[in-house]
Order: structure tokens, then C-alpha cells, then sequence
């Protein structure tokens, strides 16, 4: 892929996001995946980690190194002629601006950035650690000449026993990132909280990205609650690994 390509395709991503409210980025693993959401008509996609992992045979939580990843990503990117994101968890222990060239060299316009290090026992970064990391990645992307989209996830509901105690915790963090340069943020595990998801997103200028079931969820509460993009994160994979084991299920000996 040349750099005109790459160069239009993030621009592309961009304009998606303020096109679509919210913006559904079906999360996919491989070529096939990736080929049959944007078949259906998925504007743009995401590859992320826990499901590559799986069908690669690997562990999720940086089990994979980056140049594995890069080279998993490679076809899936070039298989398809929409954008393409890809979610390359803390960082796998790359500086910002390595991080960046590889994801451009296989042609990547898109990224997501947790704050969880799994190589590093899983401690979660400070808002400050992360947030620089996040403009780090924003200053080398925009050396590059690419407008990649950054992605910035906070785990910190996940690693509280009570998520609504860590509310401004989290709001703080968002923020830092949106302030360090992230397009989108992304608090995880609160997709099914109204009262949390609600109070991100009108705390928060930028789209707020939201973790969703194929199924199990309605885009339409999403909307209502100001999300403005959405991706599947292993659910979409799980979704279909439990639809293949009723296909299955007859023809067991």
C-alpha cells in the first residue's frame, strides 16, 4: 500500500467518525473476518487483540509480540479496502514512535492504546504515564504525514471492585487523553451500566467507544446514551464460536 493510500484511508476513518453516531467498527481476527464484515457493508474495521490471539493459538494480554502482530495484521489490512484499526494493547513494550511505524508500514490507520501492562505484571500506568504515551504516539503520527486515529482505553473500571467509586478517576483519565492527543476514548467494562456510560460521554469532548454484543445489545440505547463508537472486542468471535457449536451440535458422535 502506498502512502496516498494510507493518507486516505485515515482520513477516511475521521470522516466515518463524524459521520456515523456512533461509528461500528466490527472487530475481526483474521482475512475471512475481515472480508465478510466488509462485505456486509462495514464502512471500516478493527482487528483486535484477544481475538487474534485466539486464532493465532496465543494468549491475549501481550502474549503476542509486536512483530508477530504486525505480521498477523499485514493480510488482514491488505485483504480488505476499507481502514483499518488495530488494537495493539499497551504498547508491547515498543516507544511510541516504533509503535507507530510498524503499524504504518503494514498499512494500519488506526489504533488502540490500553493502560493496563500486561509485560509488566499488569500494573495499569498513571494518567499521566499514559497520557504521555498517548502524545507520543500523536507527535509521530503527525511527523509521518498520517493522521492515524488514536484510540485511548482506560481499564481503570476494571480493575476497581466498585466501578461507580472510580467514576472521577476515570473521567480524569479520559480527558488527560483526549488532552494528549487521542480522536476517540474507550472506558472498558461499563457497556452495561446506563448511569456510568451516560456520565462519560457528557463528560468527554471527543466520541467515547463502547464494547458491544453482535446480539446481545441494542445500537439504538447505545445512541441514546451518547456513545459514538462501538466495537465488539472478543464478543463478535464468541458470538460466533457459540453459533458454530449449535451448527455442530447435532453431528457430535
Amino acid at each position: 500500500m502506498d502512502f496516498r493510500t494510507k493518507v486516505e484511508r485515515a482520513r477516511r476513518l475521521k470522516q466515518l467518525h463524524a459521520e456515523y453516531k456512533p461509528l461500528v467498527l466490527p472487530t475481526v481476527w483474521d482475512v475471512w473476518s475481515a472480508r465478510t464484515a466488509a462485505d456486509a457493508g462495514f464502512p471500516a474495521l478493527t482487528v483486535g487483540s484477544h481475538p487474534l490471539a485466539a486464532s493465532r493459538g496465543a494468549q491475549d494480554q501481550e502474549g503476542q509480540t509486536f512483530e508477530e502482530v504486525l505480521a498477523a495484521v499485514r493480510p488482514i489490512i491488505a485483504g480488505v479496502d476499507v481502514p483499518v484499526s488495530v488494537d495493539l494493547e499497551a504498547g508491547y513494550g515498543q516507544e511510541p514512535a516504533d509503535l507507530v511505524a510498524g503499524l504504518i508500514e503494514v498499512g494500519g490507520v488506526g489504533l488502540n492504546i490500553e493502560d493496563t501492562v500486561h509485560s509488566e505484571g499488569g500494573r495499569l500506568r498513571s494518567a499521566q504515564e499514559h497520557a504521555r504515551y498517548v502524545a507520543g504516539l500523536r507527535a509521530a503520527a503527525d511527523a509521518a504525514g498520517i493522521p492515524v486515529w488514536i484510540n485511548g482505553r482506560t481499564d481503570v473500571f476494571a480493575h476497581a471492585q466498585d466501578a461507580k467509586a472510580v467514576l472521577d478517576e476515570a473521567i480524569e483519565r479520559l480527558r488527560a487523553l483526549e488532552h494528549a492527543g487521542a480522536d476517540s476514548v474507550y472506558p472498558v467494562r461499563i457497556q452495561d451500566d446506563d448511569e456510568l456510560l451516560e456520565a462519560v460521554t457528557g463528560a468527554i469532548a471527543v466520541p467515547v467507544n463502547s464494547t458491544a454484543h453482535p446480539v446481545k445489545h441494542d445500537i439504538e440505547r447505545f445512541r441514546r446514551l451518547g456513545v459514538r463508537r462501538i466495537t465488539y472486542g472478543p464478543l463478535l468471535q464468541l458470538a460466533m464460536t457459540d453459533a458454530m457449536k449449535d451448527m455442530l451440535g447435532p453431528w457430535t458422535p
